[in-house]
């Protein structure tokens, strides 16, 4: 940014940066806000719906606000999308404070204008986040080729429960969607009649596995059986 224009966030460095300066518009209690380290001057706030994070533009007076689900405890990062974004600070804490203490998101929407809640926003509310990301999953082009595969998962009456991820052709299946340490497991098909199971532990190695054994498998890796 160039040190001769005027500084869009003086009432941030007023107040020693973001972390401070929401903290004292919420009154939030410290252990309920922090930084996150390896983005600058990005704010993260736990709630019950996920992980709401604010991150200040750089060229102008505005702050993203994104919702992310914890990721798993390997190779995937987790679950982002972006909410909207404001340049007003205490209209953005009191969204921020309003989403943690559990408001609907029509009032939300209401209230803020600013939001963009989606679909997917509003399938946690209603509670069915994961039958949105199976039926997302099973009905974009994209996922053709492994729509079989998410099929035979999906007819199963426990691993429909688990929320799906796809990720390099991989199906990943988790029991719980906000717990980053949850149970899950990973499947890939090789040819329709083989598969490839991959424990969700560090350092686990993919197992083949016939078609025939693959439901009780995954369901083992779960424990779920």
């Amino acid at each position: 940014m160039d040190p001769h224009r005027k500084d869009p966030y003086l009432d941030v460095t007023a107040a020693g940066g973001l972390l401070p300066a929401m903290k004292e518009a919420a009154k939030l209690d410290g252990g309920e806000i922090w930084p996150v380290p390896w983005i600058t001057d990005a704010i993260v706030i736990e709630t019950a719906r996920g992980h709401v994070s604010v991150v200040p533009a750089t060229e102008e007076r505005l702050f993203r606000v994104r919702v992310h689900v914890p990721g798993f405890t390997w190779d995937v990062p987790g679950f982002t999308w972006d909410i909207g974004s404001t340049g007003d600070l205490r209209l953005l804490v009191e969204m921020v404070v309003t989403w943690r203490d559990g408001v609907s998101f029509d009032e939300l929407a209401a209230r803020f204008t600013f939001l963009e809640l989606d679909d997917f926003a509003r399938a946690l509310e209603r509670g069915e986040p994961t039958s949105s990301q199976w039926a997302d999953l099973l009905s974009v082009e994209y996922h053709r080729r492994q729509w079989n595969l998410l099929r035979r998962l999906h007819a199963d009456e426990v691993l429909r429960n688990m929320f799906p991820v796809m990720s390099h052709g991989a199906v990943r299946l988790r029991v719980d969607l906000f717990d980053g340490a949850s149970r899950q497991v990973r499947v890939h098909e090789l040819d329709g009649e083989r598969y490839e199971v991959c424990a969700g532990v560090p350092g686990a190695s993919w197992v083949e596995v016939p078609a025939g054994d693959l439901i009780a498998c995954l369901r083992a890796a779960l424990n779920e059986e």
